[in-house]
C-alpha cells in the first residue's frame, strides 16, 4: 500500500491558531473548523491530483464493470490483474495495483495519492463486504452482484461518501498526527492515550458528518454522468472531486457538521 510519511504542521500563522487551541478546552468542533481552514491550500489542491482522480474514477467503474457477465474482462480493461473468479481480497489489492500503476504513469507518487489508495481500497472493502451473503468464502459470483448493487445513485453515492470521508480524515490526521502527540500527560490535553484515541474516533464521526453533502451531491451527478448508456470518463471524475473538495472544505469548517 505504501508508506505515509507523516510531517508536522506547517508554519502557518493558522496552523499556529489550530496549536493554540490544542492547550485549551476549545472544542472538537472548534480544532476541526480551525483544522480545516488552515489545510485549505492542501485540500483545495486535493482534486488535481491525477492519482486520487484516477482511484475515485475506478469507483465509479467497479459497480456498473460488475453488471457485465465478462467482469473480469471489465477489470483488467480498468487496469485490474484478477483471476477469472477475484475474491473481494482479490479486487482490493487488484484497485490498490490499479492505483500505484497511475502514480508511476505520471510519474508522481504523493502522499495524498496514497491516502486515496488506501481510502479507496477501504472503501470497497467495507461497503462491499457488508453486502456479501456470508462472511466464510462468498464465491466470485456473489461478490460481482455485490458490487453491482452500487451501480445505482442512491447506492453509488453511500460509497462517494465514503471515499471522501476517508481522505478528509486522513488528511487532517495527516498534519495533525505529530503535533497531538506533543499533548498527551499531565496537565496536556490528553491525559492518555486512550483520550487521544477518543479524539481521533470523534474527528473521524465529525468529518463523516460533513460528508454528508458529498452524499446527496454524489445521487444526482451519478446519476446523470452515466444516464442514457454513456460512460463516466476520468475527466467527469475529476470534476466531480473539484466540487466535492470544495463543498468538504465549507462543511469542515463550519465545526458543527450536523448528524451522521
Amino acid at each position: 500500500m505504501g508508506h505515509i510519511r507523516l510531517g508536522v504542521l506547517p508554519r502557518t500563522r493558522k496552523w499556529r491558531a489550530v496549536v493554540k487551541l490544542l492547550t485549551t478546552d476549545a472544542s472538537l468542533a472548534d480544532i476541526v473548523g480551525a483544522s480545516a481552514e488552515a489545510a485549505e491550500s492542501s485540500l483545495t489542491n486535493a482534486a488535481a491530483d491525477d492519482t486520487l482522480s484516477h482511484a475515485f474514477w475506478l469507483l465509479t467503474q467497479l459497480p456498473q464493470a460488475a453488471r457485465l457477465e465478462n467482469f473480469s474482462e471489465r477489470l483488467w480493461e480498468l487496469g485490474l490483474s484478477v483471476s477469472d473468479t477475484p475474491s473481494l481480497l482479490d479486487i482490493g489489492a487488484a484497485l490498490a495495483g490499479a492505483i500505484d500503476a497511475k502514480s508511476a504513469e505520471v510519474h508522481r507518487r504523493t502522499d495524498l495519492g496514497e491516502i486515496a489508495q488506501q481510502a479507496a481500497v477501504e472503501t470497497i472493502l467495507s461497503l462491499v463486504g457488508r453486502e456479501l451473503p456470508s462472511l466464510f468464502s462468498p464465491t466470485s459470483d456473489e461478490v460481482r452482484k455485490a458490487i453491482a448493487k452500487f451501480a445505482n445513485s442512491a447506492s453509488f453515492s453511500v460509497l462517494a461518501r465514503d471515499f471522501f470521508s476517508r481522505i478528509a480524515r486522513r488528511s487532517l490526521a495527516y498534519y495533525l498526527s505529530r503535533e497531538l502527540s506533543n499533548h498527551i500527560g499531565p496537565g496536556e490535553r490528553f491525559t492518555s492515550s486512550a483520550d487521544r484515541a477518543e479524539f481521533d474516533s470523534a474527528l473521524d464521526l465529525h468529518c463523516r458528518q460533513a460528508s454528508r453533502i458529498i452524499k446527496e451531491f454524489a445521487s444526482g451527478w451519478y446519476g446523470k454522468a452515466s444516464g442514457e448508456g454513456r460512460q463516466i470518463a476520468p475527466w467527469d471524475a475529476s470534476k466531480f472531486a473539484h466540487v466535492a473538495f470544495r463543498k468538504m472544505r465549507q462543511e469542515l469548517r463550519r465545526g458543527d457538521a450536523g448528524d451522521a
